[in-house]
């Protein structure tokens, strides 16, 4: 098989390419590096610096000669979304436009797309399944929900098969603090610099964490599926990929200073706005279609994390 991967220099992406490397796929990584990092990429996966709304796009793409095409390159951040809703709009929106219409054009079979839970916005009901309604509280919400509209837009008439796959709170190794769901990033940073983490409200939110290498597997499994995941099951397209348990965020900040042995306190703040209190994602419809479950440990993965945290100080 071969692949290209928008945000291949990202922290989802770096691991993706990874596993989908180890399975003896073609990778052809695709990114701007404006999140990312050169350190980050696979020196056996051809690159190309290249934004996903730039010109160049459909050509990159075209050399790569796609049976799949996963689009991972995203604006990411909840405040940047807020203070600057135009930009966000362009990436996430405009951006999965360029991409679809790349991979028309490339001749690809599929496009797996990386959604988003805050598509759902604060809960109605937990847990969250792909037919939850769907009230985005934050810009970047509102902007993963359009993407996956256009994506139909583009890639329906022209009978390529397509996944949009919405992440819970991903963590692991490679996260940067200012990302979505990046909780974990922002406690291990300040931690590993002997500093004191900040909860903001009352930690008793609680959230569907993920480690990144359950994410990178279910971007493998929906990639090689050999059945139609755009016709399978309601609400069409798309997946949560999630673990289905939820996590108070003072529970995994506990978590966290014990993998990280760190000795001090947290400081408290007021809640952020866009902040939802409770979510919690149900994985189900991924497991019955295309066969992936999360395998990783909430503790299992917060020592890793923890480890690769510490070896940056």
């Amino acid at each position: 098989m071969r692949a290209v991967v928008t945000g291949g220099a990202g922290f989802i992406g770096s691991s993706l390419v990874h596993a989908m490397l180890g399975a003896r796929t073609q990778v052809t990584v695709i990114d701007d590096l404006s999140t990312g990092s050169m350190d980050n990429v696979n020196p056996t996966a051809p690159f190309r610096r290249l934004d996903v709304t730039a010109p160049g796009l459909a050509d990159a793409v075209g050399a790569a000669r796609p049976d799949v095409v996963i689009h991972l390159a995203a604006q990411v951040s909840v405040p940047v979304s807020i203070s600057d809703p135009a930009f966000d709009w362009h990436v996430n929106v405009e951006g999965t436009r360029a991409v679809a219409e790349a991979a028309v054009a490339a001749g690809a079979g599929r496009v797996v797309f990386a959604s988003s839970a805050a598509v759902y916005g604060e809960p109605v009901e937990l847990p969250l399944t792909e037919e939850s309604p769907k009230s985005p509280a934050v810009p970047y919400g509102l902007s993963k929900l359009a993407a996956e509209v256009v994506l139909a837009e583009v890639l329906r008439p022209a009978g390529v098969d397509f996944a949009c796959l919405r992440f819970a709170n991903v963590f692991g190794p490679r996260q940067k603090a200012e990302g979505e769901g990046g909780v974990v990033a922002q406690f291990a940073t300040r931690m590993a610099r002997g500093e004191r983490p900040v909860i903001y409200g009352s930690g008793q939110q609680t959230r569907d964490f993920i480690y990144v290498a359950d994410v990178a597997g279910a971007c493998v499994a929906a990639a090689e599926f050999e059945g139609a995941l755009a016709l399978s099951g309601p609400d069409g397209p798309a997946y949560n990929i999630s673990t289905g348990r939820k996590t108070t965020v003072n529970m995994l900040a506990e978590g966290l200073r014990v993998a990280m042995r760190h000795p001090g306190d947290f400081d408290r703040a007021p809640a952020r706005e866009g902040d939802v209190e409770e979510s919690v994602l149900a994985p189900d419809k991924a497991a019955e279609v295309f066969g992936w479950r999360a395998s990783v440990e909430l503790e299992t993965g917060l020592r890793a994390s923890a480890a690769w945290f510490l070896q940056q100080r």
